[in-house]
């Protein structure tokens, strides 16, 4: 049981993200561009420090340099094609905030099942190594919450649809786990791995070069976008030196 109460601890912290929900600011659009700004710099950190080297080091034992950065690129470009194609084909009349909230959404959940596998598996082998990843994984879930909650929530003025969201997308990590259980654990290996992550990266810089910032940017505070960028970006970098 212990490494899937790991990874459903690492899952569900992303239901902190929610907390913003709770703070009544002055100016709506302040709590908005905070959160997308900052969940837009948590998600481009996280690809060139966490998902993006962690590519190349499974890769690294199979391939050499030439054929595997090639290989990462094309992981990569096809991570950034399938966000572009959720983007085009979700449904143009929703309001722009909800847009951002479900492809963020999905984009998660894209991201959470690869992380509940990784946690899983590191759970099973070693307990120091499955808690260190855990712990890491937990904190860098929390802006992601942010990142579907703010504008679900200000996008429909339903707080239970911006908890419900960010719950499933949480719970996401949980069923990477059991899914391994089940069915993954004798497949799952370094290329595949080293492959899903790349495209897992291309996935989160297109969501954050796309969605997030230029959503943050129609609410014309540049500071605040600069302001919030930089503390996400310090934030990951903190937690990626310390975990």
């Amino acid at each position: 049981m212990f490494p899937f109460i790991l990874t459903s601890l690492a899952g569900l912290s992303t239901m902190i993200g929610c907390i913003f929900l709770y703070i009544k600011p002055k100016k709506e659009n302040h709590v908005i561009i905070s959160g997308l700004s900052f969940a837009a710099a948590v998600m481009i950190t996280v690809s060139f420090t966490d998902l993006l080297p962690e590519s190349f080091s499974l890769l690294k034992m199979i391939y050499k340099p030439f054929p595997m950065v090639i290989l990462v690129l094309i992981s990569l470009n096809i991570g950034m094609l399938i966000s572009f194609l959720l983007d085009k084909y979700l449904p143009n009349q929703e309001e722009s905030l909800y847009r951002v909230g479900i492809i963020s959404m999905l984009a998660i959940i894209i991201h959470n099942i690869p992380e509940g596998i990784a946690t899983y598996m590191a759970g099973s082998t070693n307990t120091n190594l499955g808690i260190t990843l855990a712990v890491a994984i937990a904190l860098h879930n929390i802006p992601e919450g942010i990142s579907i909650s703010i504008p679900i929530y200000y996008a429909t003025k339903s707080r239970k649809k911006a908890l419900l969201y960010t719950f499933i997308s949480g719970l996401s990590e949980l069923f990477g786990a059991i899914f391994t259980y089940l069915f993954l654990k004798s497949f799952i290996n370094n290329q595949i791995l080293g492959f899903l992550f790349a495209g897992i990266a291309g996935i989160m810089l297109h969501i954050a070069l796309y969605e997030l910032l230029p959503t943050a940017w129609k609410y014309k505070n540049k500071k605040l976008v600069y302001l919030f960028f930089l503390i996400g970006f310090l934030f990951m970098l903190i937690n990626h030196i310390i975990f």
